[in-house]
């Protein structure tokens, strides 16, 4: 298939320094929220990129659970492959991406598992059939023979665990990235993007602004 007629032009929005907060997870608490009020489909999804000692990038989505004063936090399995690239390599990137809006936010960092008393909050809030998930999907990634396998693991698993007893597994919990850069950028017309670049220097809690380039 050949795309290279194809074309969008982004006029929706524009992104200038005068209206630029100090904090990023300011600026970006406002984005996610304006998302939402436009109901774009899960506003707070990102990809997330890791590489693990293989050097071999990997992309998937999740759903950020946190928007706090340091960075965004999700959760997965431990076990998972991005958990292994994780214990390899602490660092990560990840994107916001709405299309609606013709925006977009990078967030690069290092990155680390949460305390775990935020992990068994956070799990006992979740439903209880996604509770139950957790437990099946172990090792996450791994190969199963069929579909009737992991069916009849979930069933079994409801009859082991009432609802209101499932206990959180050690093999799943929370994730932050802790933000060192965070980029901001807003689709303008001829593809002369708004891009504005968050810098944390290190061991300093403020923020080098830049405009870069499209």
């Amino acid at each position: 298939m050949d795309f290279t007629d194809q074309r969008v032009s982004y006029e929706k929005g524009e992104l200038h320094e005068e209206v630029l907060l100090n904090d990023p997870f300011e600026l970006l608490t406002l984005w996610v929220s304006e998302a939402i009020e436009q109901k774009v489909p899960e506003p707070y999804a990102i990809s997330l990129a890791t590489c693990g000692s293989d050097n071999m990038p990997a992309v998937r989505t999740v759903l950020v659970r946190e928007i706090n004063d340091k960075g965004i936090v999700f959760y997965t399995n431990y076990l998972s492959q991005k958990g292994q690239d994780i214990a390899q390599n602490p660092h990560a990137e990840s994107l916001f991406f709405w299309h609606d809006m013709q925006r977009q936010v990078r967030i690069r960092g290092s990155i680390a598992k949460v305390d775990r008393a935020t992990t068994e909050a956070y799990f006992q809030k979740r439903p209880y059939e996604s509770q139950i998930g957790a437990w099946v999907s172990q090792p996450q990634s791994g190969e199963v023979d069929s579909r009737d396998t992991m069916d009849d693991k979930f069933a079994a698993l409801k009859q082991q665990y009432p609802e209101g007893s499932v206990p959180t597994p050690d093999f799943w919990g929370g994730y932050q990235i802790t933000a060192t850069e965070i980029e901001f950028w807003q689709g303008r017309p001829n593809r002369l993007h708004d891009r504005i670049l968050y810098i944390k220097a290190a061991g300093s809690d403020n923020w080098t602004i830049k405009r870069l380039l499209p």
